[in-house]
């Protein structure tokens, strides 16, 4: 059997899985193709049956792969990230230190983007509990799936971009200027789920022991996330 197995993710955690899945393999010899799609992409793609032996998805995605019985549980979570604000680099950077001022600078932004995944699903929330939502309605831009936020805030698109650290921090042409304050942070756990059609059950069970055990918590923090 050849020690190699695939793989889909969401972009969330496609730079952390690069560099988890060398070295994976020059620790076990197992190697890890990842193919890194929009979140809700790679759920419906597993779901369609596609030949995949591993899906690194957030947890409540990969609960519902479970449940429908095309992940076999129990899940294996990887890593924690928070949510942060960007703007254009060089822009203004308003203050987001606290909620109230967080929900100031929402409501100055002109435009305002947010993900597909559930760092949007968060956002919209907590829009709706400011009792904001109609009011910037119009000024709302939703990321397509599979196009960082970051994209958008580049291009001068948007004034504010919400998404996971991970997937803002090393952006070119983006400033984060501070994590969401107090209880206005949302926590996204990314997990892993091996595949019920994987005929490689043994090899992604160690590929997980790997990129779940104490040995990779730097490389989570290089990425702005905690372990699992």
């Amino acid at each position: 059997m050849s020690q190699r197995i695939t793989g889909i993710s969401s972009m969330a955690t496609r730079a952390l899985l690069a560099d988890l899945a060398r070295e994976c393999e020059r620790r076990t010899g197992i190697a890890l193709t990842i193919e890194s799609v929009g979140g809700v992409d790679a759920a419906r793609r597993v779901e369609a049956g596609e030949a995949f032996d591993v899906v690194f998805l957030a947890s409540d995605a990969i609960d519902r792969l479970v449940a429908s019985g095309h992940v076999l549980g129990p899940r294996s979570d990887l890593a924690r990230s928070p949510v942060a604000v960007a703007v254009r680099a060089g822009a203004p950077r308003p203050d987001v230190s606290t909620p109230a001022a967080l929900e100031a600078a929402v409501l100055g932004a002109t435009r305002i983007s947010y993900s597909t995944g559930p760092s949007g699903a968060h956002l919209r929330r907590l829009f709706d509990q400011w009792g904001i939502a109609a009011e910037i309605a119009p000024r709302l831009v939703q990321a397509p799936p599979g196009v960082p936020v970051g994209a958008l805030v580049a291009r001068g698109d948007v004034d504010l971009g919400f998404q996971q650290l991970s997937e803002l921090m090393n952006l070119p042409g983006v400033d984060v200027i501070g994590a969401l304050p107090g209880e206005t942070q949302f926590i996204t756990t990314f997990s892993a789920g091996l595949c019920a059609q994987s005929q490689r059950a043994d090899l992604v069970r160690a590929v997980l022991a790997f990129m779940t055990s104490p040995t990779t918590a730097q490389c989570k923090r290089g990425h702005g996330m905690e372990p699992g």
